[in-house]
């Protein structure tokens, strides 16, 4: 099947309802893309939090100082 002129330059128009469907459709796409993005790179920064993440020594404890 080939293309005319004019399908090509005057395509028919979308009902709303196909409109809002298409529209939707690119809305969650972009939404699901950017959900994996910030997973992705929470999960990366949580493994370093981890490595990083060190025990702090226990205060010394201080001796009582006895009269002389």
């Amino acid at each position: 099947m080939t293309a005319t002129t004019e399908e090509f330059f005057k395509p028919a128009k979308l009902s709303a309802q196909a409109k809002a469907e298409q529209t939707n459709s690119v809305v969650r796409d972009i939404l699901a893309a950017e959900t994996a993005a910030r997973e992705s790179k929470t999960e990366k920064l949580k493994a370093l939090r981890l490595a990083q993440a060190q025990p702090e020594p226990a205060p010394k404890k201080r001796g009582r100082k006895t009269p002389a």
